[in-house]
């Protein structure tokens, strides 16, 4: 049975681990760089144009937001990495992500936004290495791909294959703006919670 998505609605936001609510439903978290697209990603593929606050600003999501669609809880993460905060709100952040994984949950899917345009980042790198030492089942979304010719696509997915050693199976290239990818990301998140 397809996934019907059409009714995504906002839960709540949460500025503290404290505060998360015990899941009750299967779980796909979304984590990636500020700026990476993440908010653009989730509207686009619950199919709303602002179901998740976008800005052109890094660092717009900066609680744990949860959202719900057919029976499923969507968690947009804190973005790491550059933005135009204080330290102190950096660190709330990185507690925020961390605080979020050491919790017992579901962790049906986590999507691991790459911007496809960029080599590899320390900080891409190091939570993918997370993720593979905790066992948590991924899929790497490659960002803003239709910023980029498809020669220089497929030797981006190469490259970020090789640098943040990742299985060319487990990314994805996918575009907010034209949809690419969208549906094959609505099959892997179905999969993993059915």
């Amino acid at each position: 049975m397809a996934l019907n998505l059409q009714n995504a609605r906002f839960i709540a936001s949460y500025g503290t681990v404290d505060g998360l609510p015990a899941p009750t439903t299967p779980e796909v978290a979304f984590v990636g760089r500020s700026n990476v697209g993440k908010s653009s990603l989730l509207n686009k593929l619950l199919g709303r144009k602002a179901l998740a606050k976008v800005s052109s600003q890094p660092g717009k999501t900066a609680n744990v937001n949860f959202f719900e669609a057919d029976g499923i809880s969507f968690v947009d993460l804190p973005g790491y990495g550059y933005a135009r905060v204080s330290m102190a709100e950096r660190q709330r952040w990185a507690n925020l992500i961390s605080g979020y994984f050491a919790q017992e949950r579901s962790f049906n899917l986590v999507i691991a936004l790459v911007d496809v345009r960029l080599e590899a980042q320390k900080l891409d790198q190091d939570m993918l290495a997370f993720l593979r030492e905790n066992n948590l089942p991924f899929v790497v979304a490659l960002t803003k791909a239709d910023k980029l010719s498809r020669p220089k696509q497929t030797r981006q997915v190469e490259l970020l294959s090789r640098q943040l050693e990742v299985l060319r199976e487990q990314m994805l290239l996918t575009s907010a703006q034209t949809g690419l990818g969208i549906d094959e990301l609505r099959r892997r998140i179905e999969k993993a919670c059915d």
